[in-house]
Protein backbone atom coordinates (compact mmCIF):
# COMPACT_ATOMS: atom_id res chain seq x y z
CA UNK A 1 0.00 0.00 0.00
CA UNK A 2 1.47 3.34 -1.07
CA UNK A 3 0.63 6.81 0.22
CA UNK A 4 1.80 10.20 -1.04
CA UNK A 5 2.14 13.12 1.37
CA UNK A 6 2.86 16.76 0.63
CA UNK A 7 4.27 18.68 3.61
CA UNK A 8 2.58 21.99 2.87
CA UNK A 9 4.71 24.02 5.27
CA UNK A 10 7.84 23.00 3.31
CA UNK A 11 6.41 23.24 -0.21
CA UNK A 12 7.31 26.56 -1.86
CA UNK A 13 6.26 26.46 -5.56
CA UNK A 14 7.23 30.10 -6.11
CA UNK A 15 10.84 29.34 -5.18
CA UNK A 16 11.35 26.21 -7.28
CA UNK A 17 10.95 25.06 -10.89
CA UNK A 18 8.20 22.54 -10.06
CA UNK A 19 10.73 19.71 -10.32
CA UNK A 20 8.16 17.27 -8.89
CA UNK A 21 6.00 17.71 -12.00
CA UNK A 22 8.79 18.17 -14.57
CA UNK A 23 10.65 14.98 -13.68
CA UNK A 24 7.67 12.69 -12.89
CA UNK A 25 7.80 9.73 -15.39
CA UNK A 26 3.99 9.32 -15.67
CA UNK A 27 3.59 13.10 -16.29
CA UNK A 28 6.18 12.92 -19.07
CA UNK A 29 4.11 10.22 -20.77
CA UNK A 30 0.93 12.31 -20.55
CA UNK A 31 -0.52 10.89 -17.29
CA UNK A 32 -1.35 13.57 -14.71
CA UNK A 33 0.10 11.81 -11.67
CA UNK A 34 1.10 15.23 -10.28
CA UNK A 35 -0.62 18.50 -11.15
CA UNK A 36 -1.01 21.95 -9.62
CA UNK A 37 -4.06 22.18 -7.39
CA UNK A 38 -6.49 24.98 -6.62
CA UNK A 39 -4.31 26.30 -3.79
CA UNK A 40 -1.17 26.65 -5.94
CA UNK A 41 0.34 23.52 -4.44
CA UNK A 42 1.06 20.25 -6.25
CA UNK A 43 -1.51 17.46 -5.88
CA UNK A 44 -0.35 13.85 -6.21
CA UNK A 45 -2.78 11.22 -7.55
CA UNK A 46 -1.82 8.20 -5.42
CA UNK A 47 -3.58 5.74 -7.72
CA UNK A 48 -1.43 6.95 -10.66
CA UNK A 49 1.87 7.18 -8.73
CA UNK A 50 4.36 4.47 -9.73
CA UNK A 51 6.44 4.90 -6.56
CA UNK A 52 9.69 5.74 -8.36
CA UNK A 53 10.60 8.37 -5.76
CA UNK A 54 12.04 10.81 -8.30
CA UNK A 55 9.82 13.66 -7.07
CA UNK A 56 10.99 12.97 -3.50
CA UNK A 57 14.65 13.38 -4.47
CA UNK A 58 14.16 16.23 -6.95
CA UNK A 59 12.13 18.47 -4.62
CA UNK A 60 14.60 21.12 -3.35
CA UNK A 61 12.62 21.56 -0.12
CA UNK A 62 12.06 17.82 0.56
CA UNK A 63 8.35 18.49 0.81
CA UNK A 64 7.17 15.18 -0.68
CA UNK A 65 7.02 11.76 0.97
CA UNK A 66 6.11 8.62 -0.98
CA UNK A 67 5.75 5.85 1.60
CA UNK A 68 5.08 2.17 1.25
CA UNK A 69 2.98 0.94 4.17
CA UNK A 70 2.37 -2.65 5.30
CA UNK A 71 -0.58 -4.25 3.53
CA UNK A 72 -2.07 -5.06 6.96
CA UNK A 73 -2.83 -1.36 7.50
CA UNK A 74 -5.23 -1.30 4.57
CA UNK A 75 -8.69 -0.78 6.01
CA UNK A 76 -7.31 0.49 9.35
CA UNK A 77 -7.34 4.18 8.41
CA UNK A 78 -9.10 6.16 11.16
CA UNK A 79 -8.73 9.74 9.97
CA UNK A 80 -7.19 11.71 7.11
CA UNK A 81 -6.98 15.50 7.10
CA UNK A 82 -7.06 16.01 3.33
CA UNK A 83 -5.62 15.06 -0.02
CA UNK A 84 -1.93 14.14 0.38
CA UNK A 85 -2.24 14.96 4.09
CA UNK A 86 -1.57 13.26 7.42
CA UNK A 87 -3.28 9.91 8.18
CA UNK A 88 -3.88 8.15 11.48
CA UNK A 89 -4.11 4.37 11.69
CA UNK A 90 -5.65 2.98 14.87
CA UNK A 91 -6.84 4.42 18.19
CA UNK A 92 -6.30 3.22 21.77
CA UNK A 93 -9.07 1.76 23.90
CA UNK A 94 -9.30 3.44 27.35
CA UNK A 95 -9.75 0.95 30.20
CA UNK A 96 -11.21 1.56 33.63
CA UNK A 97 -8.80 0.88 36.47
CA UNK A 98 -5.72 1.40 34.30
CA UNK A 99 -3.71 4.31 32.95
CA UNK A 100 -3.27 3.95 29.18
CA UNK A 101 -0.14 5.65 27.88
CA UNK A 102 0.72 6.87 24.36
CA UNK A 103 4.43 6.96 23.54
CA UNK A 104 6.00 8.21 20.33
CA UNK A 105 7.60 11.17 18.55
CA UNK A 106 5.94 14.50 17.88
CA UNK A 107 3.87 14.89 14.72
CA UNK A 108 2.55 11.33 14.35
CA UNK A 109 -0.99 11.67 15.68
CA UNK A 110 -1.00 11.20 19.47
CA UNK A 111 -2.97 14.40 20.05
CA UNK A 112 -5.21 13.58 17.07
CA UNK A 113 -6.03 10.19 18.63
CA UNK A 114 -7.09 11.64 21.98
CA UNK A 115 -8.99 14.44 20.23
CA UNK A 116 -11.09 11.76 18.52
CA UNK A 117 -11.60 9.82 21.77
CA UNK A 118 -12.57 13.00 23.63
CA UNK A 119 -15.26 13.76 21.03
CA UNK A 120 -13.70 16.92 19.61
CA UNK A 121 -14.39 15.62 16.12
CA UNK A 122 -15.75 12.50 14.42
CA UNK A 123 -13.17 10.44 12.49
CA UNK A 124 -13.76 10.43 8.74
CA UNK A 125 -12.23 6.96 8.07
CA UNK A 126 -10.23 8.46 5.18
CA UNK A 127 -13.17 10.11 3.40
CA UNK A 128 -11.73 13.60 3.90
CA UNK A 129 -14.12 15.35 1.51
CA UNK A 130 -17.01 14.95 3.97
CA UNK A 131 -17.31 15.36 7.75
CA UNK A 132 -17.12 12.16 9.77
CA UNK A 133 -20.40 10.31 10.51
CA UNK A 134 -20.98 8.21 13.62
CA UNK A 135 -23.08 5.70 11.70
CA UNK A 136 -20.17 4.82 9.42
CA UNK A 137 -17.76 4.70 12.35
CA UNK A 138 -19.97 2.30 14.31
CA UNK A 139 -20.40 0.05 11.27
CA UNK A 140 -16.64 0.08 10.69
CA UNK A 141 -15.84 -1.07 14.22
CA UNK A 142 -18.66 -3.58 14.64
CA UNK A 143 -17.44 -6.48 16.74
CA UNK A 144 -14.43 -4.60 18.11
CA UNK A 145 -13.81 -3.45 21.67
CA UNK A 146 -13.64 0.23 20.69
CA UNK A 147 -17.21 0.16 19.28
CA UNK A 148 -18.85 0.26 22.72
CA UNK A 149 -16.77 3.32 23.55
CA UNK A 150 -17.77 5.06 20.31
CA UNK A 151 -21.46 4.18 20.88
CA UNK A 152 -21.42 5.85 24.31
CA UNK A 153 -19.51 8.83 22.92
CA UNK A 154 -21.87 9.29 19.95
CA UNK A 155 -24.94 9.11 22.20
CA UNK A 156 -23.57 11.70 24.61
CA UNK A 157 -23.40 9.20 27.45
CA UNK A 158 -19.64 9.61 27.88
CA UNK A 159 -18.34 12.76 29.52
CA UNK A 160 -14.71 13.61 28.74
CA UNK A 161 -12.16 16.06 30.11
CA UNK A 162 -8.86 16.98 28.44
CA UNK A 163 -5.75 18.70 29.75
CA UNK A 164 -4.34 20.42 26.63
CA UNK A 165 -0.74 20.14 25.48
CA UNK A 166 0.11 23.83 25.24
CA UNK A 167 -0.66 25.27 28.68
CA UNK A 168 1.25 28.47 27.83
CA UNK A 169 -1.73 29.47 25.68
CA UNK A 170 -4.10 29.52 28.68
CA UNK A 171 -3.62 33.25 29.46
CA UNK A 172 -4.83 34.10 25.93
CA UNK A 173 -8.00 32.02 26.43
CA UNK A 174 -8.88 32.92 30.01
CA UNK A 175 -8.62 36.25 31.77
CA UNK A 176 -8.75 37.07 35.45
CA UNK A 177 -7.86 35.26 38.67
CA UNK A 178 -7.02 31.55 38.79
CA UNK A 179 -9.84 30.89 41.26
CA UNK A 180 -12.43 32.29 38.85
CA UNK A 181 -11.23 29.95 36.10
CA UNK A 182 -11.40 26.93 38.42
CA UNK A 183 -14.89 27.90 39.63
CA UNK A 184 -16.17 27.66 36.05
CA UNK A 185 -15.17 23.98 35.78
CA UNK A 186 -15.61 22.84 39.39
CA UNK A 187 -18.41 20.28 39.33
CA UNK A 188 -18.04 19.13 42.93
CA UNK A 189 -16.84 22.06 45.06
CA UNK A 190 -13.38 20.53 45.38
CA UNK A 191 -11.22 23.56 44.52
CA UNK A 192 -9.47 23.70 47.91
CA UNK A 193 -8.77 19.96 47.94
CA UNK A 194 -7.40 19.75 44.39
CA UNK A 195 -5.46 23.03 44.65
CA UNK A 196 -3.78 21.82 47.83
CA UNK A 197 -2.85 18.48 46.29
CA UNK A 198 -1.31 20.10 43.21
CA UNK A 199 0.38 22.91 45.13
CA UNK A 200 -1.49 25.84 43.58
CA UNK A 201 -3.31 27.10 46.69
CA UNK A 202 -0.93 30.05 46.85
CA UNK A 203 -1.78 31.28 43.34
CA UNK A 204 -5.60 31.10 43.46
CA UNK A 205 -5.94 34.88 43.80
CA UNK A 206 -3.29 35.71 41.20
CA UNK A 207 -4.05 36.74 37.63
CA UNK A 208 -3.55 33.82 35.28
CA UNK A 209 -1.35 35.97 33.02
CA UNK A 210 1.20 36.30 35.86
CA UNK A 211 1.84 32.57 36.31
CA UNK A 212 5.04 30.70 35.40
CA UNK A 213 5.03 27.67 33.09
CA UNK A 214 5.01 25.22 36.00
CA UNK A 215 2.15 27.06 37.70
CA UNK A 216 0.14 27.15 34.46
CA UNK A 217 0.65 23.40 34.06
CA UNK A 218 -0.64 22.65 37.56
CA UNK A 219 -3.60 25.01 37.13
CA UNK A 220 -4.49 23.26 33.85
CA UNK A 221 -4.27 19.89 35.62
CA UNK A 222 -6.45 21.18 38.46
CA UNK A 223 -9.06 22.46 35.98
CA UNK A 224 -9.16 19.04 34.29
CA UNK A 225 -9.42 17.10 37.57
CA UNK A 226 -12.24 19.34 38.83
CA UNK A 227 -14.50 18.33 35.94
CA UNK A 228 -16.88 15.45 36.55
CA UNK A 229 -16.08 13.15 33.62
CA UNK A 230 -15.95 9.46 32.73
CA UNK A 231 -12.74 9.64 30.69
CA UNK A 232 -9.77 11.91 31.36
CA UNK A 233 -7.06 12.79 28.83
CA UNK A 234 -3.75 14.32 29.87
CA UNK A 235 -1.55 15.63 27.05
CA UNK A 236 2.03 16.00 28.36
CA UNK A 237 1.20 16.62 32.06
CA UNK A 238 4.84 16.83 33.23
CA UNK A 239 6.05 19.73 31.05
CA UNK A 240 7.56 22.60 33.11
CA UNK A 241 7.38 20.55 36.34
CA UNK A 242 10.29 19.41 38.50
CA UNK A 243 10.71 15.76 39.54
CA UNK A 244 8.85 16.30 42.84
CA UNK A 245 5.86 17.81 41.07
CA UNK A 246 5.93 15.20 38.28
CA UNK A 247 5.68 12.32 40.74
CA UNK A 248 2.93 14.01 42.72
CA UNK A 249 0.93 14.60 39.52
CA UNK A 250 1.55 10.95 38.54
CA UNK A 251 0.17 9.77 41.89
CA UNK A 252 -2.95 11.94 41.49
CA UNK A 253 -3.57 10.55 37.98
CA UNK A 254 -3.05 6.97 39.21
CA UNK A 255 -5.63 7.49 41.97
CA UNK A 256 -8.05 8.93 39.42
CA UNK A 257 -7.65 5.84 37.20
CA UNK A 258 -8.92 3.56 39.99
CA UNK A 259 -12.49 4.62 39.20
CA UNK A 260 -12.18 6.44 35.85
CA UNK A 261 -10.72 5.80 32.39
CA UNK A 262 -7.45 7.69 31.88
CA UNK A 263 -5.26 8.21 28.79
CA UNK A 264 -1.89 9.99 29.06
CA UNK A 265 0.62 11.29 26.49
CA UNK A 266 4.02 11.65 28.14
CA UNK A 267 7.60 12.15 26.91
CA UNK A 268 9.39 11.71 30.24
CA UNK A 269 10.06 7.95 30.16
CA UNK A 270 10.73 7.71 33.90
CA UNK A 271 7.34 9.32 34.61
CA UNK A 272 5.59 7.17 31.98
CA UNK A 273 7.13 4.06 33.55
CA UNK A 274 5.94 5.14 37.01
CA UNK A 275 2.51 6.27 35.86
CA UNK A 276 1.11 3.98 33.16
CA UNK A 277 -0.12 0.38 33.19
CA UNK A 278 -0.47 -0.25 29.45
CA UNK A 279 1.32 1.69 26.70
CA UNK A 280 0.67 2.00 22.96
CA UNK A 281 3.82 2.81 21.00
CA UNK A 282 3.10 5.05 18.03
CA UNK A 283 5.37 5.02 15.01
CA UNK A 284 5.28 6.59 11.56
CA UNK A 285 6.66 9.61 9.76
CA UNK A 286 6.30 13.13 11.11
CA UNK A 287 3.54 15.00 9.31
CA UNK A 288 2.80 12.02 7.04
CA UNK A 289 1.22 9.16 9.00
CA UNK A 290 1.02 7.57 12.44
CA UNK A 291 0.27 3.98 13.43
CA UNK A 292 -1.03 2.87 16.84
CA UNK A 293 0.63 -0.39 17.89
CA UNK A 294 -0.96 -3.01 20.14
CA UNK A 295 -0.87 -2.21 23.90
CA UNK A 296 2.01 -3.59 25.92
CA UNK A 297 2.79 -3.60 29.65
CA UNK A 298 4.65 -0.39 30.44
CA UNK A 299 8.06 -1.99 31.11
CA UNK A 300 7.96 -3.97 27.87
CA UNK A 301 6.71 -0.98 25.87
CA UNK A 302 9.50 1.37 27.00
CA UNK A 303 12.18 -1.28 26.40
CA UNK A 304 10.76 -1.88 22.91
CA UNK A 305 10.73 1.87 22.30
CA UNK A 306 14.39 2.16 23.28
CA UNK A 307 15.27 -0.81 21.07
CA UNK A 308 13.40 0.73 18.12
CA UNK A 309 11.94 -2.58 16.91
CA UNK A 310 8.37 -3.95 17.20
CA UNK A 311 8.85 -7.70 17.01
CA UNK A 312 5.18 -8.66 16.75
CA UNK A 313 4.58 -6.19 13.91
CA UNK A 314 8.09 -6.77 12.45
CA UNK A 315 8.58 -3.01 12.19
CA UNK A 316 11.84 -1.16 12.82
CA UNK A 317 11.02 2.48 13.54
CA UNK A 318 14.48 3.68 14.64
CA UNK A 319 17.90 2.83 13.23
CA UNK A 320 19.72 2.97 16.56
CA UNK A 321 19.25 1.15 19.86
CA UNK A 322 19.42 3.54 22.84
CA UNK A 323 21.65 2.04 25.56
CA UNK A 324 22.03 3.16 29.17
CA UNK A 325 25.36 2.53 30.89
CA UNK A 326 25.28 0.39 34.03
CA UNK A 327 27.48 2.96 35.78
CA UNK A 328 28.54 6.58 35.18
CA UNK A 329 29.83 6.51 31.60
CA UNK A 330 33.23 8.12 32.11
CA UNK A 331 35.83 8.46 34.81
CA UNK A 332 38.76 9.26 32.55
CA UNK A 333 38.35 13.04 32.12
CA UNK A 334 41.33 15.21 32.83
CA UNK A 335 41.80 16.04 36.47
CA UNK A 336 42.82 19.63 35.74
CA UNK A 337 40.31 22.09 37.19
CA UNK A 338 38.53 24.39 34.72
CA UNK A 339 36.42 26.44 37.15
CA UNK A 340 37.01 26.72 40.91
CA UNK A 341 34.30 28.47 42.91
CA UNK A 342 34.34 29.36 46.62
CA UNK A 343 31.28 29.64 48.84
CA UNK A 344 28.91 31.88 46.84
CA UNK A 345 25.66 33.59 47.72
CA UNK A 346 23.20 35.54 45.61
CA UNK A 347 20.49 37.57 47.28
CA UNK A 348 17.31 38.87 45.66
CA UNK A 349 14.35 40.58 47.33
CA UNK A 350 12.56 37.35 48.24
CA UNK A 351 15.13 34.66 47.41
CA UNK A 352 18.64 33.75 48.53
CA UNK A 353 20.92 31.15 46.92
CA UNK A 354 23.87 29.59 48.74
CA UNK A 355 26.37 27.58 46.66
CA UNK A 356 29.00 25.60 48.56
CA UNK A 357 32.54 25.55 47.23
CA UNK A 358 33.34 23.19 44.39
CA UNK A 359 35.01 22.83 41.03
CA UNK A 360 34.28 21.75 37.47
CA UNK A 361 37.04 19.78 35.75
CA UNK A 362 38.08 19.93 32.14
CA UNK A 363 36.14 17.41 30.07
CA UNK A 364 33.53 16.88 32.79
CA UNK A 365 29.77 16.98 32.20
CA UNK A 366 28.00 18.19 35.34
CA UNK A 367 24.25 17.62 35.68
CA UNK A 368 22.15 19.84 37.94
CA UNK A 369 19.05 18.50 39.70
CA UNK A 370 16.58 19.84 42.23
CA UNK A 371 13.13 21.43 42.61
CA UNK A 372 11.98 24.42 40.60
CA UNK A 373 12.81 27.85 42.06
CA UNK A 374 15.80 26.70 44.16
CA UNK A 375 18.48 28.53 42.18
CA UNK A 376 19.63 26.26 39.33
CA UNK A 377 19.08 28.89 36.65
CA UNK A 378 20.54 31.58 38.93
CA UNK A 379 23.77 29.58 39.28
CA UNK A 380 23.94 29.00 35.51
CA UNK A 381 23.64 32.76 34.97
CA UNK A 382 26.46 33.31 37.46
CA UNK A 383 28.64 30.85 35.52
CA UNK A 384 27.64 32.59 32.28
CA UNK A 385 28.62 35.98 33.72
CA UNK A 386 25.11 37.40 33.29
CA UNK A 387 24.75 38.16 37.01
CA UNK A 388 27.29 38.70 39.78
CA UNK A 389 27.18 36.81 43.11
CA UNK A 390 26.43 38.88 46.22
CA UNK A 391 29.33 37.30 48.11
CA UNK A 392 32.21 35.20 46.88
CA UNK A 393 34.35 35.77 43.82
CA UNK A 394 34.07 33.45 40.84
CA UNK A 395 37.59 33.78 39.46
CA UNK A 396 37.01 32.40 36.00
CA UNK A 397 38.57 33.46 32.74
CA UNK A 398 36.93 30.70 30.71
CA UNK A 399 34.85 31.25 27.58
CA UNK A 400 31.21 30.25 27.81
CA UNK A 401 28.45 29.16 25.42
CA UNK A 402 25.02 29.49 27.03
CA UNK A 403 21.58 28.14 26.10
CA UNK A 404 19.05 29.83 28.43
CA UNK A 405 15.96 28.20 29.92
CA UNK A 406 13.48 30.43 28.13
CA UNK A 407 14.30 30.93 24.47
CA UNK A 408 13.17 34.20 22.94
CA UNK A 409 14.47 34.53 19.39
CA UNK A 410 15.51 38.09 18.57
CA UNK A 411 16.99 37.30 15.16
CA UNK A 412 15.04 38.26 12.06
CA UNK A 413 15.64 35.73 9.30
CA UNK A 414 15.99 32.02 8.61
CA UNK A 415 17.57 29.34 10.79
CA UNK A 416 20.47 29.09 8.34
CA UNK A 417 21.13 32.83 8.52
CA UNK A 418 20.92 32.85 12.31
CA UNK A 419 23.27 29.88 12.82
CA UNK A 420 25.71 31.18 10.22
CA UNK A 421 25.78 34.58 11.91
CA UNK A 422 26.07 33.18 15.42
CA UNK A 423 28.51 30.31 14.86
CA UNK A 424 30.56 31.81 12.05
CA UNK A 425 32.82 29.74 9.82
CA UNK A 426 32.35 26.62 11.98
CA UNK A 427 28.74 26.45 10.74
CA UNK A 428 29.93 25.08 7.40
CA UNK A 429 32.43 22.68 8.97
CA UNK A 430 32.01 18.96 8.51
CA UNK A 431 32.13 18.47 12.28
CA UNK A 432 29.15 20.73 12.99
CA UNK A 433 27.10 19.36 10.13
CA UNK A 434 27.80 15.69 10.98
CA UNK A 435 27.87 15.79 14.78
CA UNK A 436 25.27 18.48 15.55
CA UNK A 437 23.04 19.51 12.64
CA UNK A 438 22.43 16.00 11.29
CA UNK A 439 21.43 14.21 14.55
CA UNK A 440 19.27 17.18 15.62
CA UNK A 441 17.48 17.03 12.22
CA UNK A 442 18.09 20.69 11.37
CA UNK A 443 18.17 20.02 7.63
CA UNK A 444 14.43 20.61 7.26
CA UNK A 445 14.48 23.74 9.42
CA UNK A 446 17.29 25.66 7.72
CA UNK A 447 15.06 27.67 5.36
CA UNK A 448 12.34 28.33 7.95
CA UNK A 449 11.99 31.74 9.52
CA UNK A 450 13.09 31.71 13.18
CA UNK A 451 9.81 33.29 14.31
CA UNK A 452 7.73 30.48 12.76
CA UNK A 453 9.41 27.60 14.62
CA UNK A 454 7.51 25.45 17.12
CA UNK A 455 8.80 25.05 20.68
CA UNK A 456 10.58 21.76 19.91
CA UNK A 457 12.13 23.10 16.70
CA UNK A 458 13.38 26.22 18.46
CA UNK A 459 14.85 24.08 21.25
CA UNK A 460 16.83 21.94 18.79
CA UNK A 461 18.12 25.03 17.00
CA UNK A 462 19.17 26.60 20.33
CA UNK A 463 21.01 23.44 21.41
CA UNK A 464 22.81 23.41 18.04
CA UNK A 465 23.72 27.09 18.34
CA UNK A 466 25.15 26.51 21.83
CA UNK A 467 27.19 23.43 20.81
CA UNK A 468 28.36 25.06 17.57
CA UNK A 469 30.27 27.86 19.28
CA UNK A 470 33.85 27.46 20.45
CA UNK A 471 33.94 27.63 24.26
CA UNK A 472 35.60 26.13 27.34
CA UNK A 473 32.27 25.26 28.98
CA UNK A 474 28.78 24.77 27.54
CA UNK A 475 25.84 25.75 29.75
CA UNK A 476 22.49 24.21 28.79
CA UNK A 477 19.42 25.08 30.88
CA UNK A 478 16.57 22.55 30.41
CA UNK A 479 17.46 21.27 26.93
CA UNK A 480 14.68 18.64 27.11
CA UNK A 481 11.83 21.19 27.17
CA UNK A 482 9.38 20.74 24.27
CA UNK A 483 11.27 17.70 22.92
CA UNK A 484 9.60 14.31 22.53
CA UNK A 485 11.09 11.12 24.03
CA UNK A 486 13.09 10.25 20.95
CA UNK A 487 14.42 13.78 20.51
CA UNK A 488 15.46 13.87 24.18
CA UNK A 489 17.50 10.70 23.78
CA UNK A 490 19.09 12.00 20.57
CA UNK A 491 19.81 15.42 22.12
CA UNK A 492 21.40 13.71 25.15
CA UNK A 493 23.67 11.58 22.97
CA UNK A 494 24.52 14.58 20.78
CA UNK A 495 25.50 16.80 23.72
CA UNK A 496 27.52 13.97 25.28
CA UNK A 497 29.31 13.07 22.05
CA UNK A 498 30.18 16.67 21.13
CA UNK A 499 31.55 17.42 24.61
CA UNK A 500 33.70 14.27 24.48
CA UNK A 501 35.04 14.98 21.00
CA UNK A 502 35.90 18.64 21.58
CA UNK A 503 37.36 17.86 25.01
CA UNK A 504 35.43 20.64 26.76
CA UNK A 505 33.14 20.77 29.82
CA UNK A 506 29.39 21.17 30.17
CA UNK A 507 26.85 22.09 32.84
CA UNK A 508 23.35 20.76 32.13
CA UNK A 509 20.19 21.60 34.10
CA UNK A 510 17.22 19.29 33.52
CA UNK A 511 14.30 17.55 35.23
CA UNK A 512 14.31 14.47 32.99
CA UNK A 513 16.16 11.80 35.00
CA UNK A 514 16.86 9.74 31.86
CA UNK A 515 18.53 12.71 30.19
CA UNK A 516 20.63 13.50 33.26
CA UNK A 517 21.60 9.82 33.52
CA UNK A 518 22.71 9.67 29.87
CA UNK A 519 24.69 12.93 29.96
CA UNK A 520 26.28 13.38 33.38
CA UNK A 521 29.60 12.42 34.95
CA UNK A 522 28.78 14.20 38.21
CA UNK A 523 25.92 16.11 39.82
CA UNK A 524 25.19 19.36 41.57
CA UNK A 525 22.24 18.95 43.91
CA UNK A 526 19.97 21.90 44.68
CA UNK A 527 17.59 21.87 47.62
CA UNK A 528 15.82 24.35 49.88
CA UNK A 529 12.50 26.15 49.98
CA UNK A 530 11.24 27.04 46.48
CA UNK A 531 11.12 30.78 45.79
CA UNK A 532 12.59 31.52 49.26
CA UNK A 533 16.02 29.92 49.61
CA UNK A 534 18.24 27.51 47.72
CA UNK A 535 21.23 25.46 48.78
CA UNK A 536 23.61 23.85 46.26
CA UNK A 537 26.34 21.26 46.83
CA UNK A 538 28.69 19.58 44.39
CA UNK A 539 29.69 18.58 41.86
CA UNK A 540 29.42 15.18 43.56
CA UNK A 541 30.19 11.74 42.08
CA UNK A 542 27.17 10.51 40.13
CA UNK A 543 26.07 7.88 42.66
CA UNK A 544 26.54 10.18 45.68
CA UNK A 545 24.70 13.02 43.98
CA UNK A 546 21.75 10.89 42.88
CA UNK A 547 21.52 9.29 46.32
CA UNK A 548 21.37 12.69 47.99
CA UNK A 549 18.85 14.02 45.48
CA UNK A 550 16.57 10.98 45.50
CA UNK A 551 16.64 10.75 49.30
CA UNK A 552 15.04 14.19 49.42
CA UNK A 553 12.45 13.14 46.82
CA UNK A 554 11.91 9.89 48.80
CA UNK A 555 12.06 7.61 45.75
CA UNK A 556 14.48 4.87 44.72
CA UNK A 557 15.67 3.79 41.28
CA UNK A 558 16.71 0.37 40.08
CA UNK A 559 18.31 -0.59 36.76
CA UNK A 560 16.18 -2.47 34.25
CA UNK A 561 17.72 -5.89 33.64
CA UNK A 562 17.29 -5.71 29.85
CA UNK A 563 17.81 -2.07 28.83
CA UNK A 564 19.87 -0.78 31.75
CA UNK A 565 17.56 2.24 32.09
CA UNK A 566 16.69 3.69 35.53
CA UNK A 567 13.25 2.62 36.81
CA UNK A 568 11.37 4.11 39.75
CA UNK A 569 10.53 1.52 42.42
CA UNK A 570 6.96 1.38 43.65
CA UNK A 571 6.72 3.06 47.04
CA UNK A 572 7.15 0.61 49.95
CA UNK A 573 7.86 -2.28 47.58
CA UNK A 574 10.48 -4.81 48.69
CA UNK A 575 13.19 -3.20 46.55
CA UNK A 576 12.20 0.29 47.71
CA UNK A 577 12.48 -0.71 51.39
CA UNK A 578 15.76 -2.60 50.87
CA UNK A 579 17.46 0.23 48.97
CA UNK A 580 16.32 2.85 51.48
CA UNK A 581 17.63 0.76 54.38
CA UNK A 582 21.05 0.59 52.65
CA UNK A 583 21.01 4.27 51.69
CA UNK A 584 21.24 3.23 48.01
CA UNK A 585 18.54 5.26 46.28
CA UNK A 586 20.22 5.09 42.88
CA UNK A 587 20.48 1.85 40.84
CA UNK A 588 20.21 -0.47 43.88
Amino acid sequence: MRIAVLLKDRCQPKRCSLECIRYCPPVRTGVEAIAMGDRSKPVIAEELCVGCGICVHKCPFEAIKIIGLPHELEGELVHQFGKNSFRLYGVPVPKKGQVTGLLGPNGIGKTTAISILSGQFVPNLGDYEKPGEWGKVLDKYAGREIRDYFVALSEGKLRTAMKPQYVDKLPALHKGAVKELLKKVDDGRRISEVASRLGVSGVLERDISKLSGGELQRVALAATLLKDADVYFFDEPSSYLDIYQRLEVAKVIQELSEHKQVVVIEHDLAVMDFLADLVHIMYGSEGAYGVMSQPRPVRTAINVYLEGYLREENIRFRDTHIVFEKRPPRTDWQSEVLIQFPLLTKRFKTFTLKVHEGSIKKGEVVGAVGPNATGKTTFVKILAGEIEPSTGDLKSQVSVSYKPQYIKPEFEGTVREMLSSSIGKDFESGFFQAEVAHPLALKYLMEKDINTLSGGELQRVSIAECLGKTADIYLLDEPSAYLDSNQRMIASKTIRRVIEKVGRSAFVVDHDVYMIDLISDSLMVFSGEPSAKGDAVGPLPMRDGMNQFLKEVEITFRRDADSGRPRINKKNSRLDREQKSKGEYYYG
